[in-house]
């Protein structure tokens, strides 16, 4: 993992607007990757979004949020207000983006009393600003009150120096950067912090446990299926252990994923489960192990993440005493590439079993990075082979020699013998299931790595 100088984030910046004006751009742009979804179809961001951004030597957190969308009552649009008003309340200054070739708007003039009203430094920033089209535009911004426009291109990158003039001046005072050497990975953070995506099918209650996890309304959630679009990530500490969880889109059948923007967010969930360790599949109690939650499980075999499983919405069928039990033997029998996974019984609602769930996804990394010995490994495959020796293939017996584990996250086994491109899957099943059972691999992929000699001779 690459190491870099990382300086302390000196203050916190919300980017706000109404839907479409480019905030999402905007922040991908700062925080130097493209995190968050962009489209042109607007609303697409929902949830708040954080990350670490950075413009020359200023060092700061920033706020993607969903915009200030005019809704009242139990709405999702009203919700997603919600989210973005929270997200001013944490911050020090606020990012105010209009669209500069649309003009200002009568939304615009209303969201700009709404943050002249928090009391917080504002900076307006006049996006979509290149061209003359833009320039001529900027004159309808001094309308909103809220001082001389920053002319800028969150899509071509111009303008960043003026942004990075009004950040200076609005934080003159602030205390200086303070930088030391900090291991980060691609968002940012903590390399020591264990990477937990939660992920499954729409409306299986991700964000609803999640948010029950922080104990505070962290995530947008509701009635409606798919609420979720961009994958959010969060650091969080649990019993003194650093966490970062990512909340993810809902997966659904493939044949049923309709239109570019969910074609978007199962991309983006899918890249989740690819940066996580530990994957939470949540099923919903009331329907286990459909096919889509099989679909899902086998694709975290397949990316080599260590898996949990939760069973969520637990309070709605805690009375069948029998079926916990049945569903454990239902995941050994309809998952044999993960036997043993564990299966624990949770309420997002209620918040019973998180700490079980926790428990689990920790014990699920120690196992996905378990390195076994050699001569522990040998003795083992010794007894294996006298007990169950390799076929023969063309009048010649497939040879074992030996076995090292040269990788974990997941374990990686290598074979050396002759012919051993010939062995059958189920040998190789027999192989893997006694590596499992024998040293407590239970719910982490295995993999086999065959390294046949060269030498028709050596046999």
């Amino acid at each position: 993992m690459k190491r870099r100088r990382q300086a302390k984030a000196a203050f916190t910046l919300a980017i706000v607007g109404r839907p479409n004006v480019g905030k999402s751009t905007l922040f991908n742009r700062l925080v130097g990757k493209k995190l968050a979804l962009v489209d042109d179809q607007p609303g697409v961001t929902r949830d708040r979004r954080e990350g670490a951004g950075s413009l020359g030597d200023l060092s700061f957190r920033v706020i993607d949020t969903a915009g200030l969308e005019d809704a009242k009552g139990g709405t999702l649009e009203a919700r997603m207000r919600a989210q973005t008003e929270a997200a001013i309340r944490d911050a020090d200054a606020i990012l105010f983006m209009i669209d500069a070739r649309a003009g200002v708007t009568p939304s615009d003039k209303a969201f700009a009393l709404e943050a002249r009203k928090a009391d917080k430094p504002v900076i307006l920033l006049a996006n979509k600003a290149e061209g003359r089209a833009g320039r001529d535009a900027l004159s309808d911004a001094y309308a909103l009150g809220l001082g001389e426009p920053v002319p800028f291109s969150a899509e071509h990158g111009e303008g960043q120096a003026e942004l990075y003039d009004a950040l200076r001046a609005t934080f003159a005072d602030s205390e200086e950067d303070e930088a030391d050497e900090t291991a980060t990975d691609e968002t940012g953070g903590d390399e020591h912090a264990l990477k937990i995506a939660v992920v499954g099918r729409p409306n299986a209650g991700k964000s609803t446990l999640i948010n029950t996890l922080l104990g505070e309304e962290r995530l947008l959630t509701g009635p409606e299926a798919g609420i979720t679009r961009d994958s959010i990530s969060i650091d969080w500490e649990w019993r003194g252990k650093k966490v970062r969880l990512f909340d993810t889109a809902g997966l659904r059948r493939k044949a049923r994923v309709d239109g570019k923007l969910e074609k978007l967010s199962v991309a983006d969930a899918l890249r989740a489960i690819r940066f996580a360790e530990v994957v939470v599949l949540l099923l919903d109690a009331t329907i286990p192990f459909e096919k889509q939650d099989l679909t899902i499980a086998d694709l975290v075999e397949r990316e080599g993440r260590a898996l949990v499983i939760g069973v969520n919405k637990w309070d709605l069928v805690a009375s069948d005493h029998g079926l916990l039990k049945k569903l454990r033997e239902d995941a050994t029998r309809l998952l044999p590439q993960l036997r043993g996974v564990s299966v624990i019984p949770v309420s997002g609602l209620s918040s019973k079993g998180l700490d079980a769930l926790l428990e689990a996804a920790f014990a699920a990394s120690e196992v996905w990075s378990k390195r076994i010995p050699t001569a522990q490994l040998n003795r083992w495959l010794s007894a294996a082979l006298a007990s169950h020796p390799p076929p023969a293939v063309s009048g010649r017996r497939i040879k074992i020699r030996y076995m090292t584990q040269p990788k974990a996250r997941p374990p990686l086994f290598a074979l050396f013998g002759n012919q051993l491109d010939a062995l059958p899957t189920s040998y190789t099943r027999y192989l893997t299931n006694g590596l499992r059972e024998s040293f407590g691999l239970h719910g982490s992929p295995i993999r086999l790595s065959m390294r046949t000699s060269d030498n028709p001779f050596d046999t």
